[in-house]
């Protein structure tokens, strides 16, 4: 969020070194910077940025800066932050949106805490790696974490923190020896990375039998480990050591009803299961009987190919009941925006790539909308009277975190968030002027998507929300726009426009800039209190929007 020093007042009058009439061609004052777009706007802070991208990352870049180009900025924005001796916060920020599930995908995450740990002073480096197991919390984040490393390694490689900090990870399930036979079973090797290689540059010491069993399994392979461990007596041990044949023996099963027994008493997942199984209903039957949340989201389209997820079903019933429930949606930290993708996917009824089609359920296209609604964090409403602008000019046609959906198209779902929990309201699309958005929050989330699809782009000018409002006398107390930030096109800068209508209208009205992507801009003063800058995918943006506006923050 921006930080900013300075009061406003209803009686607000322009800073003395800003232009009386100034383009957003042209700089408003020496505090503006040029975006991509040749618009002048404010730089983001770099904490603020990092937010951005923790949220938003880098993949698939923006309209105006290609993914590679975009993550070194972002790369850069980081090291900056540790440079400046603000790496505490960084790593506070990393857990935070790590732990409260507020980012869609964890590589960004990853990466951030990659560089705290190889490029941090020492302190920096200590505490990436005490949080290390908080942050990678399954193998594929451990495997991500380590290949940062090893690509921004600088020569010091497989030092004595870094050995440390991995047996530590493995060492965190002393207690829980299944769990990790779960973890190391499930997720066998990523980025050209495997439990074997991380067991023998990490030098790993068990601190358990239970530990010793599954490393020695990795190591030397299950047959030493049943040897080794066949006869001891603590039913822990011997419940793992089952466990880690089971996930060896069914991969050569050939006949479905073992498959199914199997998993039922092992309580096996997709992953360990043979190809040759998973076109049998029987099979993902038993598999969904206590599938994860994040799992079963991300396998709805092949359910139902396979005709297990039919109208009427039992197993549509299951499913529909999970993704209304607010403590499992919580629990699996499953984020609006993963839900968001899975809506517009299932809805399809084919798969982003691939051959794979299915008959759409409608009562499962229902449940996915309630289910993105009670994915962020729920907040009471404030009474205000909101404006949601959101920006469908030609930049907000790129993708958001290298998925199918548009920026704009998310811009869309994040106000329909605000729209239903606040009562007075008024939504509109803006590029170089106003656009008519064919949307309402009774609307479902879906033919949101189609609708958003239709909405014709243009030139980008972010004073458009401000202008309307000061010549229709609109009363606002809150401005939310929903934007790349490339505003390039106005003859009023947005800032000043948003000062222009205090003043018309006598009304200390806020602006919120949902930020949607991580580049290094914003239309927020940040000497400005009255203006906020933040991500515009987090899953915790309607707790921060309400604590802005009551002036908690």
């Amino acid at each position: 969020m921006t930080s900013s020093i300075s009061p406003f007042h209803e009686s607000e009058a322009m800073d003395e070194s800003e232009e009386p009439s100034c383009p957003q061609s042209r700089p408003l004052s020496g505090k503006q910077v040029r975006g991509n777009a040749g618009g002048f706007v404010f730089a983001v802070s770099d904490l603020n940025r990092l937010r951005r991208f923790l949220c938003l990352g880098s993949e698939g870049g923006t309209y105006y800066v290609g993914e590679k180009k975009l993550g070194l900025e972002n790369a850069q924005c980081i090291s900056r932050l540790l440079a400046d001796g603000k790496g505490t916060d960084v790593i506070e920020e990393i857990v935070s949106f790590s732990q409260e599930g507020r980012a869609a995908k964890q590589n960004p995450i990853i990466f951030a805490l990659a560089l705290c740990a190889r490029i941090g002073d020492v302190d920096v480096k200590r505490a990436a790696y005490e949080v290390l197991s908080r942050v990678c919390r399954i193998p594929t984040h451990l495997f991500a974490f380590v290949d940062f490393c090893e690509s921004l390694s600088s020569g010091t490689g497989w030092g004595r923190a870094h050995r440390r900090a991995v047996q530590e990870w493995y060492n965190a399930y002393e207690k829980r020896p299944l769990q990790l036979a779960m973890a190391v079973t499930k997720y066998k090797q990523r980025n050209g990375w495997s439990h074997l290689d991380l067991a023998r540059l990490s030098h790993i010491k068990p601190s358990s039998d239970g530990v010793a069993l599954v490393v020695k399994a990795i190591v030397k392979g299950l047959g030493q480990a049943e040897k080794d461990y066949g006869s001891n007596d603590d039913p822990v041990i011997q419940k793992t050591l089952s466990f880690l044949k089971a996930a060896e023996d069914v991969k050569t099963l050939q006949d479905e009803e073992k498959v199914v027994a199997m998993i039922h008493k092992h309580t096996l997942v997709r992953e360990h299961i043979p190809t040759i199984h998973l076109n049998s209903c029987k099979v993902w039957d038993a598999l969904l009987d206590k599938m994860p949340l994040t799992a079963m989201i991300r396998n709805l389209g092949k359910m139902s190919s396979i005709g297990l997820l039919s109208p009427l079903s039992d197993q549509a019933k299951m499913v529909c009941h999970r993704l209304q429930n607010n403590e499992a949606l919580r629990n699996a930290r499953i984020h609006p925006f993963n839900v968001l993708l899975a809506l517009k996917t299932y809805q399809k009824g084919r798969g982003e790539k691939g051959k794979l089609v299915w008959d759409v359920n409608q009562t499962i296209v229902d449940s996915l909308d309630d289910a993105f609604y009670k994915s962020f964090k729920f907040v009471e409403p404030t009474g205000k009277r909101f404006l949601l602008a959101i920006d469908v000019s030609g930049s907000m046609d790129s993708p958001v975190n290298g998925s199918s959906i548009e920026a704009s198209t998310a811009a869309a779902a994040m106000s329909m968030v605000t729209a239903r929990c606040e009562k007075n309201y008024h939504m509109l699309g803006f590029s170089h002027e106003l656009v008519r958005l064919p949307i309402s929050p009774k609307m479902r989330l879906d033919t949101v998507v189609e609708e958003m699809n239709k909405v014709p782009m243009g030139a980008t000018d972010c004073a458009q929300p401000m202008q309307w409002a000061i010549k229709n006398k609109a009363k606002v107390d809150v401005f939310i726009v929903y934007t790349d930030c490339e505003t390039w096109f106005g003859s009023v800068h947005p800032c000043k426009a948003l000062k222009l209508y205090r003043q018309e209208m006598a009304i200390n009205a806020k602006l919120i800039v949902c930020g949607m992507t991580s580049n290094g801009f914003t239309i927020a003063d940040p000497d400005d209190a009255g203006m906020l800058d933040m991500a515009g995918f987090d899953s915790a943006a309607p707790e921060v929007i309400r604590n802005f506006v009551l002036g908690k923050i």
